[in-house]
C-alpha cells in the first residue's frame, strides 16, 4: 500500500466551498444568514484574548474563516502525470511566485495554536492571515518548499503520513524533527492514508495512536493536529480524536460540522493549474 501511494492521495471527492462570499479585499465568512467582516487586526502576537470564556460552536462558525492552503507535490510535471493528479502537483517556480505574491500582498502565516486561539477566545490576529499546510510527506516540501518559507519568514504545517518516513521521495525523520526545531508545525495525517470513514475497532490504534506517538518521539512535543486523508471524516470520528488528545482537524473544502467545527476546519487545495492571480483569486473567494 504504501508504495502504491500517489501525488493525488489526499484528492476529495469534489471542491465544494461552504457558503462561498462575492470575490472582496477582506475575507469573510457566512454563517447561517450572517456575514461578519474580518475584525480588525492586531499587529501584536502577544494581544490578550477578547474573551473569558471558550467560544460556542456557534460562535466558531461566526468567525471570519481564515484562507487555508493545502499543498501536495512541488514538482514538474511528467509524462506519467495524469489531469487530475496535476491538479496536485504544484511547479517550483509557480510555488516560489506564490510565495512572494503572498508576501507582497501583506499576508503573515499564523500556525494552528494561534488559529485556536482566535476561534475559541477571540484572541486577535496579524494583518492578512493564512495558514499554508502540506500533505503526505513528500521530500520536495522539504527541499523546496522550507527554503522559501524561510526566504520570507513564512511558517507552514506539516502532516506527516508514517508509513512513508525515510522511503525515496519522502522526508526522513531528521527532516521532520529539523522542520519541528525551526518553528514549523508538524501534525499526524494517519500511518498510510487510510480512509477515516472505513475506520473500525484497531484501526483507530493503528492509523491515529502509533502515528502520533512516533511523531511524538520524532519531534519531542505534542502532535494536537490531525489532517483526515482526502479530506473525508465522519461525525463518529471527532470523540475518537478528542479521545486521543487531538486540539482540532483539518478537512478539506466541504461544509464543517455544526457541533464540532474545531474539527473540521476547511482548507482549499493549491493546484498546479492556478496562476499566481487565480490562487490569489481562490483564497479572497472561498473564505
Amino acid at each position: 500500500m504504501a508504495l502504491s501511494l500517489s501525488f493525488f492521495a489526499c484528492s476529495a471527492p469534489d471542491k465544494k466551498t461552504e457558503n462561498t462570499p462575492a470575490a472582496s479585499a477582506t475575507p469573510v465568512v457566512t454563517a447561517g444568514t450572517k456575514t461578519a467582516q474580518t475584525p480588525a487586526p492586531s499587529t501584536d502576537p502577544t494581544a490578550a484574548s477578547t474573551e473569558t470564556e471558550p467560544a460556542t460552536a456557534a460562535t466558531i462558525l461566526a468567525r471570519p474563516e481564515v484562507p487555508i492552503l493545502c499543498y501536495h507535490q512541488i514538482r514538474e510535471w511528467n509524462s506519467h502525470d495524469g489531469k487530475v493528479g496535476k491538479d496536485y502537483i504544484v511547479k517550483p517556480n509557480d510555488f516560489k511566485a506564490q510565495m512572494k505574491m503572498l508576501a507582497d500582498s501583506g499576508y503573515h502565516t499564523i500556525l494552528p495554536d494561534q488559529l485556536q486561539a482566535y476561534l475559541t477566545k477571540g484572541t486577535p490576529l496579524p494583518s492578512k492571515p493564512i495558514m499554508l499546510t502540506f500533505d503526505d510527506t513528500k521530500l520536495d516540501q522539504y527541499t523546496v518548499a522550507k527554503p522559501e518559507l524561510d526566504k520570507y519568514g513564512f511558517k507552514g504545517v506539516f502532516f506527516i503520513m508514517t508509513v512513508s518516513i525515510g522511503r525515496p521521495n519522502y522526508m526522513t525523520k531528521e527532516q521532520i524533527k529539523e522542520l519541528s526545531d525551526a518553528g514549523h508545525v508538524i501534525g499526524s495525517h494517519t500511518y498510510d492514508h487510510h480512509n477515516v470513514k472505513k475506520y473500525e475497532d484497531k484501526d483507530w490504534i493503528t492509523q491515529i495512536e502509533k502515528p502520533t506517538k512516533q511523531l511524538e518521539a520524532i519531534t519531542g512535543k505534542p502532535i494536537k493536529y490531525f489532517a483526515y486523508p482526502f479530506g473525508l471524516w465522519r461525525p463518529e470520528a471527532i470523540p475518537e480524536l478528542k479521545k486521543r488528545g487531538f486540539d482540532a482537524a483539518y478537512i478539506l473544502a466541504t461544509k464543517r460540522d455544526q457541533q464540532d467545527p474545531l474539527y473540521t476546519i476547511r482548507r482549499i487545495i493549491a493546484s498546479g493549474y492556478w496562476s499566481t492571480k487565480g490562487l490569489h483569486n481562490s483564497i479572497v473567494r472561498s473564505f
